[in-house]
């Protein structure tokens, strides 16, 4: 016989959901401060400064150079195979990136995992349509520090950090931001 409290976990694991039940197998400790004190910490340090350089060889191999996308408006995003979040948004981005890519909006993924075999079965599995690179702890630490995954920059055609966001955010507003910043003269 099964033993009470042994079946109750069971059950009780089979009725959380996905993202929830994986972040408890990772036993992610939450941070002291609330969320949107850590996004508002994270963009308060680049919001209207230019963005940090970076130059990184794709996952295909192509080049992937900061400078050379000026005048493209860029969402940059730090993502991670193990967040959850990451992958419910990556193919709302890819979509945009077909919907958006001829009026100048240029995705690109940085994926902040250890292992590039990882990032490229999650890119092939979800069908992703922009660049991904992995990224490392110093050029997550040249973006205020990733403190949390997914975290999402909106880069003006200047090169100008004009949003970003942590963590789960709201789609629709990330959207609205860039359809504002591609209307924006060049």
């Amino acid at each position: 016989m099964v033993p009470s409290a042994t079946l109750f976990a069971v059950l009780l694991f089979a009725l959380i959901p996905a993202s929830l039940a994986g972040r408890l197998a990772l036993a992610e400790v939450p941070h002291p401060r609330p969320v949107s004190v850590l996004a508002a910490t994270v963009g308060a340090s680049l919001t209207n400064k230019p963005a940090p350089a970076f130059s990184l060889a794709a996952l295909d191999g192509r080049p992937l150079t900061l400078a050379h996308l000026r005048g493209k408006v860029i969402l940059l995003n730090f993502w991670a195979t193990w967040c959850a979040p990451c992958q419910i948004e990556m193919p709302t981005f890819s979509a945009w990136q077909t919907q958006y890519g001829r009026q100048g909006l240029q995705v690109i993924g940085i994926s902040m995992d250890d292992d590039p075999a990882l990032a490229r079965r999650a890119v092939e599995r979800l069908r992703v349509s922009y660049p991904v690179a992995m990224g490392n702890a110093r050029l997550g630490a040249r973006y205020g520090g990733v403190l949390g995954l997914p975290l999402t920059f909106l880069i003006d055609r200047q090169g100008i950090v004009r949003a970003s966001f942590q963590g789960e955010t709201d789609l629709h507003a990330i959207e609205k931001q860039i359809q504002s910043l591609l209307t924006q003269r060049r």
